[in-house]
């Protein structure tokens, strides 16, 4: 059993702390940049090494008078190290810090999401394992079809978070982007090779073109793809929602002991977890749209984006992280009712086992039209009527005339349908994938 969610990992990389100490890593790598090519004295730099520091309350002190966080929290940190001070933020805007920075949370935190997804992974693989073979209906368009096995959907959910988890690997190698290249991005008060040196040191790679900011294709991307991660979990919450439904019920979610269902209705096992998990999935949507919006900014930079980045950049992780977490431990308690997916793969009378006999009847000579004129007519009287499709083909003389009732047994075989779910798993779980 995968332990309880804890958001505090994933919290402490948005706390004020962590963001100024961000910003503060930031400023001191420029100043040992700039003290390689000797614009600031080496002493200067040894004293801004050993008493640069801040104070988040100070610095909320001193924005209430100035209105400008960075300027804040640059006073903060002169306070700390007095005259030498003077040599730190020289030739920067304040979005080569804040941009810098950003980056370097969203790595940080996309980390955490990648662990993440790694844990629902390996609990997918172990339902589906289990239930390699566990028979079940496929529905499409919420009517049976043909059958499947509940292994093969945990297998097909599995390759669908492993493909997420190549995108947010991309989407992080996208937005791990910084710049230090001054109010328009083009170097006028500080060498490029400044830029060079800090992203090199924090595992960035720096702007190619930048104006005075990071351009926010990079986050639509990053927040689009957390938006289609929230979505592939809707997805499968979706399809939880409706295996649990009372007329189905062949999986639900755990309900523990003293859990309650209603306020009203003693008897109710509601799926309130893959419920809650659709609900979210619309808030992750739209941040998605939020970051999309911030795209398109006025010529060098205006600054409507950052406050819907100073909501999106923490909720957006913080509520993925949650989702993956309770998705991966509700899949690891789910309920699978193999008996009653037997039950109601036998509801339709047999006529789920149709096209094999299409088939067959043209295998053994009858047109396609024909054949198929011949077994719908029969599966529509086993709908209507309640008869066996497979007593209707056995009295049927045109079906009679083609084959005989042994071939009509082996036609009406459940194994017929497992002939390739090892194929599928091993093109599924056998291949080597990158893990970066």
């Amino acid at each position: 059993m995968i332990p309880r969610y804890s958001r505090k990992e994933m919290e402490s990389i948005w706390s004020a702390q962590n963001r100024f100490q961000k910003w503060l890593d930031i400023e001191i790598l420029v100043c040992e940049a700039l003290a390689r090519k000797g614009k600031i004295p080496r002493k200067a730099l040894r004293t801004i090494q050993s008493k640069a520091r801040f104070d988040v309350e100070r610095i909320d002190e001193i924005e209430r008078t100035v209105k400008h966080d960075v300027i804040a929290f640059l006073t903060s940190v002169a306070e700390f190290v007095g005259p030498d001070s003077r040599f730190i933020h020289m030739g920067l805007t304040s979005s080569d810090i804040l941009d810098t920075s950003f980056a370097v949370l969203l790595k940080e935190a996309t980390d955490i999401l990648l662990a993440d997804i790694d844990k629902l992974l390996a609990i997918l693989k172990k339902k589906a394992s289990r239930h390699k073979k566990t028979l079940m209906i496929g529905r499409t368009h919420g009517i049976h079809a043909e059958p499947v096995t509940f292994g093969l959907k945990m297998a097909m959910w599995h390759e669908e978070m492993a493909r997420n988890r190549e995108r947010l690997i991309r989407a992080r190698s996208a937005v791990a982007c910084g710049k230090i290249s001054g109010a328009v991005g083009t170097f006028a008060f500080i060498d490029p090779s400044v830029e060079d040196y800090v992203c090199r040191k924090l595992g960035l790679k720096p702007e190619p073109v930048a104006t005075q900011i990071v351009q926010r294709d990079r986050h639509a991307e990053y927040f689009s793809v957390l938006a289609l991660i929230a979505s592939s979990l809707e997805k499968f919450a979706v399809e939880i929602r409706h295996l649990q439904r009372t007329e189905v019920r062949e999986a639900e979610e755990y309900f523990s002991p003293g859990q309650k269902g209603s306020s009203a209705m003693p008897h109710k096992r509601n799926p309130v977890l893959s419920e809650n998990i659709s609900g979210l999935a619309r808030l992750m949507r739209g941040y998605a749209l939020s970051a999309m919006e911030n795209v398109p900014l006025w010529h060098e930079r205006d600054i409507s984006h950052s406050s819907v980045e100073r909501v999106i950049g923490p909720d957006a992780t913080i509520l993925l992280d949650f989702m993956l977490s309770r998705f991966a431990r509700l899949v690891d308690e789910l309920v699978v009712y193999p008996e009653r997916m037997l039950e109601n793969l036998n509801l339709t009378r047999g006529v789920i086992f149709s096209q094999k006999v299409l088939l067959k009847l043209a295998e053994k000579g009858m047109t396609r039209e024909q054949a198929y004129a011949v077994v719908q007519e029969n599966a529509m009287r086993a709908w209507v009527e309640g008869i066996e499709f497979k007593d209707l083909l056995l009295s049927d003389k045109r079906v009679k005339s083609v084959l005989g009732p042994g071939e009509i047994d082996e036609v009406f075989r459940l194994e017929n349908f497992l002939g390739n779910v090892d194929y599928i798993f091993k093109r599924t779980f056998a291949g080597k994938r990158v893990r970066k």
